[in-house]
């Protein structure tokens, strides 16, 4: 965000518009420099008669964007020499025991030496006995119905193999059940609905394409490819050629795996707020930002500890960011003023560019510039929050890390996306969410600081006052003695020479939380929990800020455990 007079955002939503799936290859790939690639076709089993029209289908696509082709059946080509001279391999309908242990110790010297693999359908049906190349690929065929028309779910819609996909791709193949399901280590594109098609054997996750980084190679997979005529279908040839290019490294993305987050965006708008004028579309599961200054922002819940991932694209020289960290407000002058921003906006000085805590530190620019994608391709943010420190990747690289010192700024509370103004066209997808739990210290012996709570503010002994009973509530960080706590872990939390107590030692709902003179007793003791709450073992009860308000003087009171952002502390 650049230093401009802020103001706020209204949401203007329109009709959903799915992206037609003849969308051709973007045409950030004919910028791409230029790169040479391996087409290998040989079969020891069945042969498919797709071989040829696919070889001329890669050709006419490196014709097109930037790279030249050789296409061999000869495994003697399989040579470290020879293949370092290939961005990336394709093994296109391969089948079989294709290569000998010499040429596969080649092929997998290649990999290790940062080269790319592209599996083009029953190059999953290759070469069983070598693990390697298992790993490789991420999963084995297994079976197949007839060929018939089926519904495959994208999932991600950031790589370039499936950007340009609508979320429900309908199309004819042949459907590969695979031998293990490659999730847990690759990053799956899209997942075949077998509700719309009839044999599959996989069930409710079946992955269909996906992609992975392995032994310091990238490796992209498809399962489609075996009939001629996809490789007459303008999608299907754009999924192919987003494979190409990333796996040989002219496209970034984030390929690790991907499990447990919750989606807080992926079409529907459902508990997000706009602050401030300007609006976002809302069409194709796609927020892009209208006028502003405004900010569009998550208002169910905030988030204590978390990986929060979100896709962008910026159509050019545009302007936006991701604010975390700020409490509920329509003025989107609170985000700016009490949160963070993780800068977007690919030229501005270097503390307010892309991966830029804007304001606050750099990116590393140069880990920066080797992971980003330019205008008009998208890119991946994962913003990893833990306590106060702050971890940025982008597409799947880390290009800061940052802790936060402010005593009044917290990186726990809201997240939102910023519409910055006319003119500033980006575009975000698939914002999703990965919760947790506490990131509390280990007990290793006394701490002391501040402890943060709901919207990143701390707890605090009412007006500074030592007196016995007097109560413990919400309040902005200031840095005040009121505001120091020293923790003994699994023992007492004490402030101003005196103890947090529950009053009267008792546990029902809603009980005071107050400052006493330490004696020893259950009513002082506190556990950190691993989920990040705060328990009085002699109540079996939590530290809960009353009402779920954030308002400065909320009073904190005893509740039943129930792991709300109320209930969730950061200790020093």
């Amino acid at each position: 965000m650049r230093k401009l007079l802020r103001t706020t955002v209204g949401l203007a939503t329109a009709a959903l518009a799915v992206l037609a799936c003849t969308t051709p290859a973007t045409p950030a790939s004919a910028a791409d420099a230029p790169y040479d690639v391996l087409v290998f076709s040989k079969t020891a089993g069945f042969r498919h008669d797709s071989i040829a029209v696919g070889t001329q289908t890669i050709r006419d696509l490196g014709a097109a964007n930037s790279f030249t082709v050789t296409a061999t059946e000869d495994a003697a080509v399989f040579t470290t020499g020879n293949l370092a001279q290939y961005e990336a391999v394709i093994f296109l309908n391969t089948t079989g025991d294709v290569l000998n242990n010499s040429q596969q110790s080649a092929f997998e010297s290649y990999i290790s030496s940062g080269g790319g693999y592209v599996g083009v359908h029953s190059a999953a049906d290759t070469e069983y006995g070598w693990s390697f190349y298992g790993n490789l690929v991420g999963a084995y065929f297994r079976s197949h119905p007839a060929i018939q028309q089926a519904t495959v779910r994208v999932e991600n819609r950031a790589h370039a193999a499936t950007a340009h996909l609508p979320q429900n791709w309908v199309r004819t193949d042949e459907w590969y059940d695979f031998q293990s399901n490659p999730r847990a280590n690759a990053r799956v594109l899209a997942n075949l609905n077998e509700s719309t098609y009839s044999g599959g054997v996989m069930g409710a996750d079946h992955p269909i394409a996906w992609c992975k980084t392995y032994n310091g190679g990238r490796s992209f997979y498809t399962g489609g490819g075996h009939t001629q005529a996809s490789y007459a279908e303008p999608a299907f040839r754009a999924h192919l050629l987003g494979g190409i290019r990333y796996a040989a490294g002219r496209t970034k993305a984030d390929c690790r795996p991907e499990t447990g987050y919750t989606t807080l965006y992926n079409g529907s708008t459902s508990g997000w707020s706009q602050a401030g004028p300007g609006s976002f579309s809302n069409s194709d599961a796609t927020l892009t930002s209208v006028g502003g200054m405004g900010l569009f922002w998550h208002s169910a819940k905030q988030f204590t500890n978390y990986s929060l991932k979100l896709d962008w694209r910026v159509a050019g020289d545009d302007n936006s960011g991701v604010f975390i960290g700020f409490p509920p407000s329509s003025d989107p002058n609170s985000a700016i003023n009490n949160g963070y921003e993780v800068q977007i906006d690919p030229t501005d000085a270097a503390d307010r560019t892309t991966g830029a805590v804007y304001g606050f530190q750099a990116a590393d620019l140069a880990a920066r510039d080797a992971a980003l994608n330019p205008a008009g391709e998208w890119n991946t943010y994962e913003l990893l929050v833990e306590g106060e420190r702050l971890q940025v990747f982008l597409n799947g690289s880390k290009i800061n890390d940052f802790t936060n010192t402010d005593p009044v700024r917290s990186l726990a509370g809201h997240i939102g996306i910023q519409n910055h103004g006319t003119g500033d066209d980006v575009s975000f997808r698939n914002i999703r969410i990965r919760e947790l739990g506490g990131t509390n210290p280990p007990p290793d012996g006394d701490r002391t600081g501040r402890i943060t709570g709901l919207a990143g503010k701390c707890l605090d002994v009412r007006n500074g006052s030592s007196a016995n009973g007097t109560q413990i509530q919400l309040w902005s960080c200031n840095g005040g003695a009121a505001q120091t706590w020293t923790v003994t872990p699994n023992s007492t939390i004490r402030a101003l020479g005196k103890c947090l107590d529950v009053n009267g030692a008792g546990s029902a709902d809603g009980t005071k939380i107050q400052l006493w003179t330490c004696n020893g007793g259950g009513a002082q003791v506190w556990s950190a929990q691993s989920n990040g709450t705060l328990r009085n073992p002699n109540s079996g009860k939590c530290l809960d800020v009353s009402n779920n308000s954030s308002a400065d003087g909320q009073a904190v009171h005893l509740w039943t455990c129930h792991t709300g952002a109320n209930q969730r502390w950061v200790l020093p």
